[in-house]
């Protein structure tokens, strides 16, 4: 009966003395390893693999590169993106470095901004602000990153070169930014207004434009305003 007590308390949880003496053993392995991998992991990643913080730190190579060729260019960041304000004169050369030596395949869009009316306005050091911004998303397939490139243009001589020629997919948003800025695209092939009629006088989207001077005629009105 003593020895039957006895090999029951050994299947009880917790219970057998041999138990309680291979336990801690095993603690002792558990804790030994994780101090090892503690060791091993590298300083100021957080957890993070080395891969993956080798690709947070290159973030910027391409900026570099373009800083590298053309050397007015301001290097800047938005909301975590590089951006690169560069001269207007160089403004096709640099999608043509993107595309030939930078494996970026598609310029997204192009747009502007009209800072005639801005409260504040943030200062980028390097950079000679103007009333005009145009800007263009590049976007690499190949190498799965982006970048944005703006220029500055004067109020008195808003041009700036067409990208149609190197990513054609552009046609489109420059006639628009044509028609509702009145910035002028140097070189590209149809230039004419894209969403206003073609007798349209002023540009829409400029600050200084007049608002809402067109009647408009709704359904339910009793009489046209």
């Amino acid at each position: 009966m003593a020895d039957d007590d006895a090999r029951e308390d050994a299947h009880k949880p917790g219970g057998g003395a041999h138990e309680e003496e291979e336990n801690p053993q095993a603690q002792d392995q558990v804790d030994g390893s994780a101090e090892d991998q503690s060791s091993e992991r590298p300083e100021g990643t957080a957890g993070v693999s080395p891969a993956g913080a080798s690709e947070t730190m290159d973030i910027d190579d391409i900026a570099a590169a373009i800083v590298e060729r053309f050397p007015e260019t301001v290097f800047d960041r938005s909301h975590g993106q590089p951006v690169v304000y560069v001269d207007p004169a160089i403004w096709k050369d640099l999608a043509v470095f993107l595309r030939d030596e930078q494996q970026f395949s598609q310029c997204m869009d192009v747009t502007a901004v009209d800072h005639l009316i801005d409260a504040e306005r943030r200062e980028v050091p390097g950079v000679e602000l103007e009333r005009f911004e145009v800007v263009a998303n590049f976007l690499s397939h190949a190498r799965n990153r982006r970048i944005r490139a703006i220029a500055e243009l004067p109020a008195h001589e808003p041009v700036v070169a067409s990208l149609a020629e190197v990513y054609p997919g552009v046609n489109f948003p420059e006639r628009e930014v044509y028609d509702l800025f009145g910035i002028t695209f140097e070189g590209h092939p149809d230039l004419t207004r894209i969403l206003m009629p073609d007798d349209w006088a002023g540009f829409p989207l400029r600050k200084d434009d007049a608002p809402s001077r067109v009647p408009v005629t709704f359904k339910e009105d009793p009489v046209p305003r």
